[in-house]
């Protein structure tokens, strides 16, 4: 199995209403160098919040102009999946998997009617209670690479970290 880290950029709380506007995607290994990154042109007819936009620091207006249609965006990201997975069904691993998991899981399945991931997702702070057996265990200091709301960025820091998590735990390498 191949682990992906994603992370997502929105305009709004929810997919269908609101839109992706910008995925960024890690494959976990130790070199952590198969990355991914498409930005979408935002739904037709779709509201937006303008207090989402700010506190990411996008401008929508560049997503409009430079965005890729969603279902081409969707059809990218599956083949990358494909091309780079080792073996077996794909991980989808997240910060906010409530989040993520559920725009790219809506953008998957209304596009291009399946998604990659199948049915499932994983939070890397549950991994990381876990492991800590503390319900409420903070992990982002794990990160080395700044959360900065480029998606890539921000799915690279959380793989940095998922990484750290593994190592501590002793269990080797799950890739």
């Amino acid at each position: 199995m191949s682990i992906y880290v994603v992370d997502v950029e929105t305009d709004g709380p929810i997919p269908g209403d609101f839109s992706m506007l910008w995925i960024g995607a890690v494959r976990l290994d130790r070199d952590l160098q198969a990355r991914f990154s498409v930005k979408l042109r935002p739904l037709e007819g779709a509201g937006f919040k303008p207090e989402a936009l700010r506190a990411i620091g996008l401008d929508r207006d560049e997503f409009i102009r430079d965005g890729s249609e969603p279902a081409h965006a969707m059809s990218v990201f599956r083949n990358w999946i494909a091309e780079t997975n080792r073996k077996g069904r794909p991980v989808f691993l997240s910060d906010n998997n409530s989040f993520d998991w559920m725009f790219v899981c809506w953008y998957f399945h209304h596009f291009l009617g399946e998604n990659p991931f199948g049915y499932s997702s994983r939070r890397i702070g549950d991994f990381y209670a876990g492991l800590r057996r503390e319900y409420r265990a903070q992990w982002k200091h794990l990160r080395r690479t700044r959360h900065s709301h480029d998606p890539v960025d921000d799915a690279l820091g959380n793989a940095e970290a998922f990484i750290a998590m593994v190592d501590e735990a002793g269990i080797g390498d799950l890739w």
